[in-house]
């Protein structure tokens, strides 16, 4: 590779509140041949607000993947081209991916400018463990395979952090309510950086409660605590699914039931009431 040849610079761009666009972004964006991006009406008012004149050509969901071979050869070719997104970096939930992999598949320079997230602003401010998390991005739109995810994750002992939209958070904190239980630790942070910030924080039901109270609007970052390091004994477990079952619900709805108000793995209420009805007297079937 020559110093001559071209490059992707991928930009990380402010979340909300312009002033936290760096000087390293203004200069890769004003050095860039190329400004790939989401909406050029956006970016264009990004470079106004550094006082920078670029090239824009459009990159995003629906044009990615024949978008990305020619951006590729445009880079191939010796240009300098800087991919952004509509705010926060991208290939994060955004367009990217394909880019990043064609011109790495073809051996050609990346780099990377660092820039705010929403992901760890969000983390920071529901005060909920940052030692380890996990970054979950945006749950599948139908309510099937959104619960079934939920669901793999009620176990999860990391801190977990969504993305959402205005229109479906109530309803997925509904879902989360049911599969990590009611009372599992969460918060919602929304308009990140800017003017009216707000961070919710609060039980999953109750935040639920009072975002529908106050009206869902405007970006949101939805982060929710690990399950517990010390889950309920297996005996409690057991036991709460022997009420359920006493009371006519099937073994394996019970189990089900018990999982999510417990925020346990599915696997682990089965074992325990396995082990109990192994054990002295057994549990009723």
């Amino acid at each position: 590779m020559t110093e001559q040849a071209g490059r992707l610079v991928v930009c990380g761009t402010p979340i909300g509140n312009l002033g936290d666009a760096s000087p390293r972004l203004a200069r890769a964006l004003a050095e860039a041949d190329l400004v790939a991006c989401e909406d050029t009406r956006l970016t264009g008012r990004l470079l106004a607000h550094l006082g920078v004149k670029a090239r824009l050509v459009s990159y995003h969901e629906a044009n990615e993947r024949e978008r990305a071979a020619e951006l590729a050869g445009e880079i191939a070719a010796g240009k300098r081209v800087a991919l952004v997104s509509d705010a926060g970096m991208p290939g994060v939930s955004d367009p990217g991916h394909d880019l990043i992999g064609a011109c790495l598949a073809r051996g050609l320079p990346v780099e990377v400018v660092p820039g705010p997230s929403a992901v760890l602003a969000a983390l920071v401010l529901s005060g909920l463990p940052t030692d380890r998390f996990c970054f979950e991005g945006f749950l599948p739109r139908k309510p099937g395979p959104r619960d079934r995810r939920l669901a793999e994750l009620a176990g999860e002992r990391r801190t977990m952090v969504f993305f959402e939209a205005p229109h479906r958070v109530l309803a997925t904190l509904t879902a989360m309510a049911e599969a990590f239980g009611p009372g599992r630790l969460a918060a919602v942070a929304r308009e990140l950086t800017k003017l009216h910030e707000e961070a919710l924080r609060g039980p999953l039901a109750e935040l639920r409660d009072r975002l529908e109270a106050q009206g869902a609007r405007g970006e949101l970052t939805i982060v929710v605590g690990g399950a517990p390091d010390h889950g309920p004994e297996a005996v409690d477990l057991a036991a709460e699914v022997a009420l359920l079952v006493e009371a006519g619900t099937t073994t394996r709805d019970a189990i089900d039931v018990v999982a999510r108000s417990a925020g346990a793995p599915h696997r682990t209420v089965y074992q325990a009431v396995l082990d109990a009805r192994a054990g002295p007297g057994g549990l009723r079937r």
